[in-house]
């Protein structure tokens, strides 16, 4: 097996129809996660990560080759990340992200569906898998999230296999929705997970994995949106889940209790190590 990280990311935009703006940032946020994600990651950092970030008007063939690529290749962990609106199937029991230019009645059939990810990445070469969201599901998507066992989608949130981390949240068109937290826009996860890697957490490891980050995320999101999000589901990884990221704040912690000597010497070293961009 290989020793880095895969990261495979998708902020798919889903275009013009208005049913489908909650997937109006999601390109926004899929940068960021890209940007931010690499140079984060404990156990390689940026050389040992290769970063795949798709366009947002990628269609759905595009997105399932990419991620296949990625899947096939061996390494450590592979993590993918989905930014956008999740829509759900006539029959109410699958999921697809909506892709560029979907209508109302073609959506699904466009969209990059979800039991495809997952399969995916069940049987790809990688040692560890983290699938990390940032959605929204209108009314009828979210009811069958609701529904639990073979007639609803929501068995599809949880494979053991594959943790989820993330969030899911409502979204209504209209006025109402100008309103909501979008996928990658201020206040969402991918936004709280950048602001949290960016100032780390005062007084944990070097070294967090997803549930000691989650009560500073919960701090964002919650400073973000100050009234309960109603409907909206946050997701948090196992054990099984544990991809470990740089801890900001402790490493600046350290450093306070250096010699001046000491202190100089540790940021012209840091200064000087090589940064490579993540590959495209």
């Amino acid at each position: 097996m290989g020793g880095g990280i895969e990261l495979v990311v998708i902020g798919a935009d889903g275009g013009p129809d208005r049913a489908y703006g909650g997937s109006a940032r999601a390109a926004d946020g899929a940068g960021l996660l890209a940007e931010v994600l690499p140079g984060r990651c404990f156990d390689t950092g940026t050389r040992g990560c290769r970063v795949t970030l798709l366009p947002p008007d990628a269609d759905a063939n595009a997105m399932l080759t990419a991620l296949r690529s990625a899947a096939q290749r061996p390494a450590r962990w592979l993590v993918v990340c989905l930014l956008g609106q999740l829509v759900v199937d006539p029959r109410g029991r699958r999921l697809a992200l909506v892709a560029g230019g979907s209508t109302s009645a073609n959506a699904y059939r466009r969209g990059l569906a979800w039991d495809w990810v997952v399969s995916t990445m069940v049987h790809g070469e990688a040692e560890d898998t983290l699938l990390l969201v940032d959605t929204v599901a209108d009314r009828e998507t979210w009811a069958a999230l609701e529904r639990g066992g073979e007639d609803g989608a929501g068995e599809l949130l949880a494979h053991s296999r594959v943790p989820l981390w993330g969030r899911v949240g409502r979204f209504t068109t209209g006025r109402r929705g100008r309103d909501a937290v979008l996928p990658g826009g201020e206040g969402s996860f991918a936004w709280a997970l950048a602001r949290v890697l960016e100032n780390g957490v005062p007084g944990a490891a070097a070294a967090v994995g997803p549930a000691e980050l989650q009560p500073a995320l919960e701090a964002e999101l919650g400073w973000a949106e100050p009234a309960p999000a109603v409907g909206a589901r946050l997701f948090v990884p196992g054990q099984n889940g544990r991809l470990l990221m740089r801890n900001r704040a402790a490493v600046r912690g350290a450093l306070a209790g250096l010699s001046l000597s000491e202190e100089l010497l540790a940021v012209l070293w840091r200064e000087s190590a090589p940064t490579d961009p993540p590959s495209a």
